[in-house]
């Protein structure tokens, strides 16, 4: 299980890209923070504190893991990949499927999941209740003792401050030339042109925060019901949220189901199409890429986790 090796100062640097509206609205107190990052360490959240947060969120692996999916709690395993928490602070709508609304919603959710950390909500305000160090710690962040409202304020407090913006990619977007060499810039031409990555993955957080079915998880050519399951839109039939490029290179395997173990198989995979699997939206054709190129975009798409500067 992942410990706290974050420096003490983390979540404290200004963003100079990604400050949306909402974001600059948060209102977390030091000592809101300081606790959410205590509970996020802790497995005291789960039924048998075998895990926490950071067991699929780790730090170290871009705030995601390196499983296909990943085990939690008396040998059960998560639906789904494990996603990264970079920049999720600036998340619009939540979960692979976007069924949740806000942030403090979506951190609330694997404590009960039977697959993930198995203790019901009730149970955990009692685990924390009882401990005289959280009990004293929710007194002095919020003037309470511990509550569901206020655990899922503290934890949301901390996931919003785990965020980045400043990678080599956008130090030569800023100006400096030689911050990417010429494979990495030839990616970057490629990414933003006949690749068509910007098509989803646009902005400064390099997500439309939409739904697209690009046939990843297709069975016999038929799509998943995805986001359909939770809007019963046929429309939505195989329809997945657009995650983050930002910190991939830490993040893999990739895809909602974890079936791509690298970015060349991304890339590989893009390339060649989803055939034979009808609904998919409309941007996801194969490129005609040559094989240089391939590998140009796969060298950009590592840039984006390289930090300016290295």
């Amino acid at each position: 299980m992942p410990k706290d090796e974050l420096p003490a100062d983390f979540g404290t640097r200004s963003l100079t890209l990604l400050q949306p509206p909402d974001f600059r609205l948060r209102t977390d107190t030091p000592e809101q923070i300081a606790l959410g990052r205590k509970l996020y360490f802790d497995p005291i959240l789960s039924i048998d504190r075998s895990v926490s947060c950071a067991s699929c969120h780790d730090p170290a692996h871009g705030f995601a893991d390196g499983e296909v999916t990943s085990p939690g709690v008396l040998g059960g395993r998560t639906e789904r990949h494990t996603p990264s928490l970079l920049n999720r602070g600036f998340g619009l709508r939540f979960s692979w499927l976007g069924n949740v609304e806000t942030l403090e919603a979506q951190v609330l959710l694997p404590i009960p999941n039977e697959r993930e950390m198995g203790l019901s909500l009730t149970d955990a305000v009692d685990r924390l209740r009882a401990d005289e160090a959280y009990a004293r710690q929710f007194q002095a962040a919020f003037g309470a003792r511990p509550g569901m409202s206020n655990l899922s304020t503290a934890l949301a407090a901390f996931v919003a401050r785990i965020h980045t913006d400043e990678s080599a990619v956008d130090r030569f977007q800023s100006g400096v030339f030689d911050a990417l060499d010429d494979r990495e810039r030839a990616g970057l031409w490629l990414y933003e042109s006949k690749a068509n990555c910007w098509r989803c993955h646009t902005g400064h957080n390099y997500t439309d925060e939409s739904f697209h079915a690009t046939g990843i998880g297709a069975r016999d050519g038929k799509l998943e019901r995805a986001r359909a399951a939770f809007t019963d839109d046929e429309l939505d039939v195989g329809r997945f949220k657009t995650p983050t490029l930002r910190g991939l290179a830490l993040t893999a395997p990739y895809m909602h189901d974890g079936s791509l173990a690298t970015l060349e198989d991304v890339v590989a995979y893009y390339r060649r199409g989803a055939h034979g699997v009808t609904g998919l939206d409309e941007r996801i054709r194969p490129l005609e890429l040559a094989d240089d190129e391939a590998r140009s975009l796969v060298a950009f798409l590592h840039a984006l986790s390289r930090p300016a500067g290295n």
